[in-house]
């Protein structure tokens, strides 16, 4: 043969060997084929209004792409959802949560994330963090169990635990290197522990919120750079006088104080109510959602409404005037500019996870904040709160898939959001028929 020629036709097998389709990479098997929300009426929440008839596509997590339906093209292998009119939000968050101890049953944590979901709940912050709980992180954010996105504070600072500053300084470096997300404030601690507690977490860039311990004082905890204040701790006791009057000065005073430190207001308003006694045994005791708890569980939170009654120094009507001054309080923050992140204190008395959060947004409405408004402290502003973590709290491209579609608008009432067809998180659809027979489970297993 001639040299040149075979050559050339050596280079050419080799050409056509390199090119065949077994050299080209595989398609990946478990490649997400996306959602795609069609014909729903957009509530973004980047501002309050509603986009009619769009199409949401999701993949990997996060939305990919988002129009009107007639211009928004549909993947051919994603799951499609149809939306018939229904209304498209983002995902809420439990901003002041908890997660069952690693020694609980396994169950019972499973039941409680779900719970949260179930509920459009898509994020939690939880409060009160314990050793295991950073692995259970890992699992529910890689999907290995269905639950919210999880940020944790570690086990707290307290009175009983943190003694000095040099134990607070410790603690802190401690749960920076464990990868905690924050550091959780109890009672208790000294003046002197707690600002070793904050200037170590200034210098570690660590987080912090949660009470504002007696000796400490909520004047000092603002300055000192305290992130949120939960459960609006210390705040009455700061406005209001021995007989409970409120002093108007004094309240525009920390409300200014508040905005200029960009601190944030966790209220948990329901729950506080059941704790102090202004709701009777036989109305938490009608609460439908306690079928989700275990019994034994229920009964303590039973015994612990009926203590409240039970106490000869019960004094209804300044319990009536405690909740006043709590929702004048709120008024008045969130009046003044100061951002309010919404959180129930869950699980706890009559507060079920999930369940909860429907509770806290009437009594936020209650307080004098639009619909729009309450709904913005569980998604956009939580997103805000984040942001240097991830991107969610509204629907745009980019963000994270963690969405609820309901029946009505949430914009003219909050209680629509319990309405669901169905809730996403992480890109992962549970339609509302999924959610009921999971609920149906684990209420017969009490």
């Amino acid at each position: 043969m001639n040299t040149k020629l075979h050559v050339f036709l050596i280079v050419l097998l080799t050409l056509a060997v390199s090119c065949t389709p077994a050299e080209t990479p595989p398609a990946a098997e478990n490649a997400d084929p996306g959602v795609a929300f069609v014909g729903v009426n957009l509530v973004p929440m980047d501002t309050e209004r509603v986009v009619a008839n769009q199409t949401v596509v999701t993949r990997d997590g996060s939305i990919v792409a988002m129009g009107p339906v007639e211009s928004t093209d549909v993947p051919a292998n994603a799951l499609r959802v149809e939306g018939n009119g229904m209304y498209l939000m983002p995902g809420l968050a439990e901003m002041h949560g908890h997660i069952p101890d690693p020694e609980e049953p396994q169950q019972l944590t499973e039941d409680v994330l779900f719970l949260y979901v179930a509920n459009g709940v898509t994020t939690v912050r939880g409060m009160q963090g314990a050793e295991g709980q950073l692995d259970l992180r890992r699992r529910v954010n890689t999907g290995e169990l269905v639950g919210p996105n999880l940020y944790l504070a570690g086990s707290s600072f307290n009175g009983d635990d943190v003694l000095t500053a040099e134990a607070a300084i410790e603690k802190v470096h401690v749960q920076k290197a464990e990868g905690w997300h924050l550091l959780k404030v109890q009672s208790g601690l000294s003046l002197a522990t707690y600002d070793g507690m904050v200037e170590t977490a200034h210098a570690e860039s660590m987080r912090f919120g949660g009470h504002v311990p007696a000796d400490v004082g909520l004047i000092h905890a603002i300055e000192a750079g305290q992130e949120t204040f939960d459960h609006m701790d210390g705040y009455v006791e700061y406005v209001a006088d021995g007989a409970g009057n409120l002093d108007e000065a004094r309240l525009a005073e920390v409300v200014t104080r508040t905005r200029e430190a960009d601190a944030w207001i966790v209220p948990t308003m329901a729950v506080r109510e059941v704790l102090r006694g202004a709701l009777s045994v036989e109305t938490v005791r009608a609460y439908p959602e306690a079928q989700y708890m275990p019994p034994e569980m229920v009964e303590q939170w039973i015994a612990r409404v009926e203590s409240n009654f039970a106490n000869p120094d019960f004094d209804p009507a300044a319990v009536r005037q405690l909740i006043a001054n709590r929702m004048r309080v709120l008024a008045s923050l969130h009046e003044g500019g100061v951002g309010v992140l919404l959180g129930t204190d869950a699980p706890q008395v009559f507060s079920v996870p999930g369940f909860s959060i429907h509770r806290e947004m009437e009594r936020m409405v209650a307080a004098g904040m639009t619909p729009y408004e309450v709904i913005a402290s569980g998604t956009r502003n939580v997103g805000e709160y984040f942001q240097n973590e991830d991107h969610f709290g509204t629907i745009e491209v980019g963000t994270r898939a963690d969405l609820i579609l309901v029946e009505a608008n949430p914009l003219d009432d909050v209680s629509n959001i319990a309405r669901r067809a169905g809730v996403m998180v992480r890109g992962q659809w549970l339609s509302e028929a999924d959610i009921q027979e999971r609920l149906a489970r684990i209420a017969a297993s009490y």
